[in-house]
């Protein structure tokens, strides 16, 4: 048997990205096929192709196919930019564990990694192993957890090769993942690179991003950088969704007693004085890590941890059907 996300990624392949996200709803299985440049035979023997494979995922009992003559223009997601002046503050974590949390509540959400250099997404996302295939020059997503399409240079470039390209090379590489066939997905969560350089003015000045999400630890120096990311977002004319608090408390796994080795309240402290919102705080643990290494996103799941995610998707999702 093959459960939906793997079926969706074995999809994208077998039709070289003409279908669209697979759908299952009481027992039926839907999608969109563009079939423009077929033969009928190649039509035929793709649909059969496509229904086999659908009646192989759990509790799919019929493979509902339309077919589209030609592509539709869609409109292009928008985009939501996670970002920290500092980098070791979990922002990729976040970012995430976001895309995930966002996908539970319903949100066509896309994933993009767009720390060039020193890209994480793929493993924090299980996906590691995809490789994007090419459909009229454009790049078409891997699928990560929950089947949520994604795009990193994890995903193109040879493991633990190091990457020395100048700026506009970098800002090639974004526009390409940026610029690919999302398909139906309604916003992009980006996972910035720390700092305020080329990808971000690129981000920033091309891309127009609807709005931004800081992250930092509770600590000063880590607040000094996040309060420069929210200067470049605010000069760029990007509206500042708000701040998350990461690695907020340490609860030991033995006593129980909560420490916070990066101080308390810092982050919530300086959204205040940023005037912007406070997402909320996630904690500092090791459940968090683990799973975070083994490519299980804990925003996937339930318990406490999950919650602290879910909890800031909600404001995100919120912020975002307020602005249109």
């Amino acid at each position: 048997m093959t459960d939906l996300a793997d079926f969706a990624a074995r999809l994208t392949a077998l039709t070289d990205g003409r279908a669209s996200a697979p759908r299952v709803k009481e027992g039926v299985m839907t999608l969109s096929l563009e079939v423009g440049g077929l033969s009928p035979q190649q039509r035929a023997g793709l649909a059969a192709a496509i229904r086999e494979g659908g009646l192989t995922v759990p509790g799919v009992a019929d493979v509902r196919i339309v077919e589209t003559a030609e592509r539709t223009e869609r409109k292009a997601p928008r985009i939501l930019a996670v970002a920290s002046g500092k980098g070791g503050v979990g922002k990729s974590t976040l970012s995430a564990n976001l895309a995930v949390a966002l996908h539970r509540l319903g949100v066509k959400v896309g994933l993009v990694d767009a720390d060039i250099y020193g890209p994480s997404q793929a493993k924090l996302m299980g996906s590691e192993d995809q490789k994007p295939v090419a459909r009229d020059k454009k790049l078409v997503p891997v699928t990560g957890t929950l089947g949520i399409p994604m795009l990193s240079m994890a995903h193109l470039v040879e493991p633990g090769k190091a990457l020395a390209w100048r700026g506009p090379m970098v800002g090639n590489a974004l526009t390409q993942l940026i610029e690919a066939e999302w398909g139906d997905t309604d916003l992009l969560v980006v996972d910035m690179p720390p700092g305020t350089g080329d990808i971000q003015l690129t981000m920033v000045q091309k891309h127009k991003p609807a709005g931004a999400v800081i992250v930092s630890t509770p600590q000063d120096l880590a607040l000094i950088d996040a309060a420069r990311a929210v200067s470049l977002f605010a000069q760029a004319g990007v509206p500042r969704v708000g701040l998350v608090e990461n690695m907020a408390g340490y609860a030991c796994p033995h006593c129980g007693e909560i420490s916070d080795p990066f101080g308390q309240g810092g982050a919530e402290q300086e959204a205040e004085a940023l005037a912007m919102p406070f997402l909320g705080r996630v904690p500092l643990a090791i459940d968090i890590r683990r799973r975070s290494d083994a490519g299980d996103p804990p925003a996937a799941g339930d318990g406490p941890h999950a919650d602290a995610f879910h909890a800031i998707a909600v404001q995100v999702a919120d912020w975002l059907k307020a602005a249109g």
